[in-house]
């Protein structure tokens, strides 16, 4: 009986956080315009353990080099003195390690802050109380870390209100390091408006002004959130929310002569509109918009492009005047294409440097990894493809697909060949060994369709020459 017992208190625990969030929307719905000033008291032990399982273990560690397996040690009693210390106001949030990552393709790096583990599971717990309130607040146009919510429901609704407008004016917004320039006096402001309980403002303070350490120097930024921080994207969608939603949908579409929406994941969004009058109209006063915040828009990724559905009838020469640009959102490049049936209608493609990106990951792994057993290299190439397919795989994206597949094939043959200069991996010999442990085919995951893998016969045979 023991072991359901221990099921029985891990549900009973989950549901009492379930109850208490609940309640805290309903609040929150009650009284849109009224701040909440007592939420501490939520956040009990039973709370942290929840915040504990719903953080990620496999993580980059802190600064302190501690594991979740080193935490989850001694579970119950550092869960306890976290409570206490959070409670107390004597909690200390430590510095978080900067590493860089690459961005794109072009050898530019993003920063990305990791916390200490214990500083992640206290911030998920903020976040767990902050979430039920503004998930009361947050408009339909917002996509980017929000509960049923993900990039492939905004790449849904992007398609589905753009063939619904026949295309328009879409203007692409890309904010200049958003998550270094968030104002933390603006953000409190913001805050405030809904939140002001002690405690929980108190920790999201120490969380702003707690520092980055990069190599052995501790600094402190006067602004932004450092990005990979759990709380980082609780607070990037409360500040853009003010700043940009409520905005674009109270003061700007009643001004509008047209049609317009949109589109936000994060700090990644798109306006699209009818007419080109509204679009440029926007685009000459959302940068003192912006300003008025403390963000700034990027002077050449923020750009305005004409994306009307192209004419049904006249000369290619006139067609090819009228054609239509593209735009990328979310890893995704969005273009007029014709249909099976011949009719104009959005596609969406892998994004020419997220496909080049992707590629040269896996050249990098295949050389790193040329030495190892052929099955425990084939295991993992195939993962790495599932997990591209599970992105990238919708409908209209099989070339891409099937090119990713095709040159994912050549380099891993490209870095067997160079394991040795006597033992030589041919096109015969290698294709004998795809033979008996295939590399996964293209699948269409996310499709009004079943799903279902694609034809190879439209995407190139499985059999390299």
């Amino acid at each position: 009986m023991e072991p359901l017992k221990g099921q029985t208190t891990e549900t009973l625990g989950f549901e009492t956080v379930s109850t208490k969030q609940q309640r805290i929307a309903e609040l929150a719905r009650q009284a849109p315009q009224m701040a909440l000033t007592t939420l501490a008291h939520h956040i009990d032990l039973e709370w942290l353990k929840e915040a504990y399982h719903r953080t990620r273990k496999d993580g980059a560690v802190g600064i302190d080099g501690q594991t979740a397996q080193d935490y989850a040690a001694h579970l119950e009693d550092n869960l306890r003195a976290l409570l206490e210390l959070a409670k107390s106001g004597r909690y200390h949030a430590p510095p978080v390690r900067r590493v860089h990552i690459p961005k794109g393709t072009s050898g530019d790096t993003r920063p990305i802050g990791i916390p200490t583990f214990e500083d992640k599971v206290l911030q998920r717990a903020v976040a767990m109380v902050l979430e039920p309130i503004y998930e009361q607040d947050f408009l339909d146009c917002s996509y980017g870390f929000r509960p049923g919510r993900s990039a492939h429901h905004a790449l849904d609704a992007l398609w589905r209100q753009t063939m619904a407008m026949h295309g328009g004016w879409v203007l692409e917004i890309d904010i200049r390091k958003f998550f270094d320039t968030l104002d933390h006096s603006h953000l409190r402001n913001i805050l405030g408006q809904r939140v002001r309980d002690g405690v929980i403002l108190r920790l999201i303070g120490k969380w702003l002004n707690a520092g980055v350490m990069e190599c052995g120097c501790v600094t402190h930024p006067e602004t932004g959130s450092p990005q990979g921080g759990v709380i980082s994207p609780a607070l990037a969608n409360v500040y853009l929310h003010e700043v940009l939603d409520v905005w674009f949908e109270q003061t700007v579409k009643p001004r509008l002569q047209g049609r317009a929406f949109l589109i936000r994941y994060a700090d990644d969004a798109v306006l699209v509109f009818e007419k080109e009058h509204d679009a440029r109209r926007v685009l000459e006063v959302l940068p003192k918009r912006f300003a008025k915040y403390g963000l700034t828009l990027h002077p050449e990724k923020t750009r305005l492009v004409p994306f009307r559905r192209p004419p049904r009838k006249g000369s290619r020469e006139d067609r090819a005047v009228t054609r239509p640009g593209t735009f990328d959102l979310l890893g995704f490049t969005h273009y007029w294409g014709l249909s099976r049936n011949g009719n104009w209608a959005v596609k969406r493609k892998t994004a020419a440097n997220r496909l080049s990106r992707a590629l040269k990951n896996v050249a990098q792994w295949c050389r790193i990894h040329r030495h190892c057993p052929m099955t425990e290299q084939w295991e993992t190439l195939s993962s790495k493809l599932r997990g591209h397919y599970a992105y990238y795989g919708i409908t209209g994206n099989s070339q891409s697909l099937g090119l990713f597949h095709r040159w994912t094939t050549r380099i891993w043959r490209k870095w067997l060949d160079r394991r040795s200069d006597k033992a030589r991996v041919g096109w015969d010999r290698f294709n004998l060994w795809l033979s008996r442990f295939p590399l996964p085919t293209p699948v269409v995951v996310h499709s009004v369709l079943r799903r279902k893998p694609l034809d190879p016969r439209r995407i190139g045979s499985e059999t390299i020459p």
